[in-house]
């Protein structure tokens, strides 16, 4: 593939936004959306099946160097993905090309608007899943906002207007505190490039200033999740938020902030983050039982799902502190799942929604009874979400949960109830919404799916049972940022870049290297609360080869070394 394929396809819906501000027949402009996010799926599909997961560091990546250049500030254009980020990549694509679908019906006013929003909405999600330095991440990051914002406040419910300023605002604050962070990094280190910073000697600004720019980046990405308690803003936005806004928030926006910590807070703040760590797993723990509480008293069925996110999310910001193979890998591969059986949560009641004009449990029921087919889809999609084995749902929170509890067994302990929770929520609404006393339709005849909803439902079962049943392939894309993640948060890496002690061969790349087991690699920073399990137990990518697993042992063996010939020396020195 051409260096530039990347480029392609993040612009392709800029282009034919721009475009579509030309055109004037409504059909016309509905088309050539569709096809876009159509074709852009496809060409983000031949990525992920060139995707090399043996090789370590970015890849795909497209680099124009000194892009602007003003005074003494000169800016790169650099993107490129890693394995996270290239199946995020995807998952956009894709639930926006379904997303378009959806919106052959109901989206009946300003047509044209709400399609470059789409398609704009889309560039900016993909940009920030690929850029590889700070300032193109803010520009693609904010970008993302206005697009989304105008699709609540103009094509949303009742309230729309309260829901797209909350959203707004919550957003820029962020947003702000962040751009500060950035501007302060750049100043302090002369670069914007991710993995110059991932790398960069630690110490060469104050403690202060390390924590400021820490919380400026913490701030903006638990608001994003979000995490608990700064999660107010997002039942309101998507019970008013149209449907194609629901499920691309749910299903793509959402993940943003999970992404910052993996690409930004951790690895350009290993120490500051190992040491909040506790903090953001208790709130993270919190979240999980908060959404699943709150979602139990809920009237509107969107304001159910959207605190279930609340809850699934916290399991994956969970597993990230978690600094465990299997917790990581478990909250990665969690993303991906929560937003395919989500967004088709999110689409199935907007289905309803367009057929009955209610959302509310106290006017639903009995799906089933008219509803064959659509209440087949939705079942489907809830026991996804419950985490029933066999589908997606189960094998990241799994994972989450047994990384979990090797870190911490009262978190996890506590969290594990949250799994129990959502199954009594979720089952409680299929029970009334599906199989309950049937709803009075008044007279009206109520469709079942149709043609264009088997296109867009289909392929996210075929997902959730892909993921479900096949979660090794994932698992494999997801090896080298899995990797990444926790070598950037080992003591080694700590000291080493507090000292500025990396060798000069050492680069980005050298951090994709199976790491070293949890306890050699924490040290000082476990929680004390670990359960002392076999190590082979809580590995998930094994080492490749003999050689590989030598030289580790080895490496090993030498560090030991070195430690007992400066404590013979320390004694000779005091004892000649």
């Amino acid at each position: 593939m051409p260096e530039y394929i990347l480029s392609i396809i993040l612009f392709l819906p800029l282009v034919s936004g721009l475009v579509i501000l030309l055109l004037k027949r409504n059909s016309t402009i509905i088309w050539l959306s569709t096809v876009t996010s159509a074709i852009t799926t496809l060409l983000s599909g031949l990525l992920v099946l060139q995707f090399n997961a043996n090789e370590p560091g970015f890849q795909f990546v497209h680099w124009i160097p000194n892009w602007i250049v003003s005074g003494r500030l000169s800016i790169d254009y650099m993107i490129g993905l890693d394995g996270l980020g290239l199946l995020l990549f995807f998952l956009t694509s894709f639930l926006f090309f379904l997303s378009s679908l959806t919106t052959w019906k109901n989206i009946t006013i300003r047509i044209k608007e709400f399609h470059f929003c789409l398609l704009l909405l889309e560039f900016a999600v993909l940009g920030i899943f690929s850029a590889l330095n700070t300032v193109l991440f803010y520009v693609f990051w904010e970008l993302m906002v206005i697009p989304m914002a105008l699709m609540i406040g103009v094509w949303g419910g009742e309230k729309r207007i309260f829901a797209a300023v909350k959203y707004l605002i919550f957003s820029m604050a962020g947003s702000l505190l962040m751009l500060a962070g950035i501007l302060i990094l750049y100043f302090k280190t002369g670069t914007t490039s991710i993995e110059s910073l991932t790398l960069i000697f630690s110490d060469q600004y104050s403690p202060e200033l390390r924590i400021f720019v820490f919380a400026s980046f913490a701030l903006a990405f638990s608001i994003k999740i979000p995490v608990f308690p700064l999660h107010t803003w997002m039942p309101d936005v998507h019970t008013e938020a149209p449907t194609v806004g629901s499920v691309d928030l749910a299903g793509v926006l959402l993940k943003l902030g999970i992404f910052g910590f993996v690409r930004f807070l951790i690895p350009f703040f290993p120490e500051i983050s190992l040491q909040a760590r506790e903090i953001f797993a208790i709130l993270a723990t919190i979240g999980i039982l908060w959404g699943a509480f709150s979602a139990m008293v809920q009237e509107d069925i969107k304001r159910i799902i959207a605190y279930s996110s609340l809850s699934h999310l916290g399991f994956t910001l969970l597993g990230l502190m978690s600094f465990t193979e299997m917790g990581v890998a478990g909250a990665m591969l969690q993303l991906i799942s929560h937003g395919i059986s989500t967004g088709m949560l999110f689409i199935l009641i907007g289905i309803f929604h367009d057929r009955t004009s209610t959302r509310q449990l106290s006017k639903v029921g009995g799906a089933a009874s008219f509803l064959p087919v659509f209440s087949v889809f939705f079942v489907i999609a809830m026991l996804s979400s419950v985490g029933l084995p066999g589908t997606n749902g189960f094998v990241g929170e799994f994972l989450i949960l047994m990384g979990t509890m090797k870190y911490n067994y009262i978190l996890g302990s506590i969290a594990a109830t949250g799994v129990i929770w959502t199954s009594v929520y979720l089952l409680w609404l299929t029970k009334k919404f599906i199989f309950g006393k049937p709803m009075d339709l008044q007279g009206r005849s109520v469709k079942d799916i149709e043609f264009r909803e088997y296109i867009i439902l289909i392929p996210l079962v075929i997902a959730i049972f892909a993921i479900g049943l096949f979660p090794k392939y994932f698992l494999k894309i997801l090896e080298p940022s899995v990797n990444t993640y926790l070598n950037s948060g080992s003591v080694r890496m700590i000291e080493e870049r507090k000292q500025s002690l990396l060798s000069p061969n050492f680069d980005y790349k050298s951090l994709s290297t199976t790491p070293m087991s949890y306890e050699d690699r924490l040290g000082r920073y476990k929680s004390g609360f670990e359960i002392p399990i076999l190590e082979k137990m809580n590995r998930i990518f094994p080492v490749e080869t003999e050689s590989e697993s030598n030289s580790i042992l080895e490496e090993f063996e030498i560090e030991k070394l070195d430690e007992t010939q400066k404590e013979i020396d320390m004694i000779n020195g005091e004892n000649p």
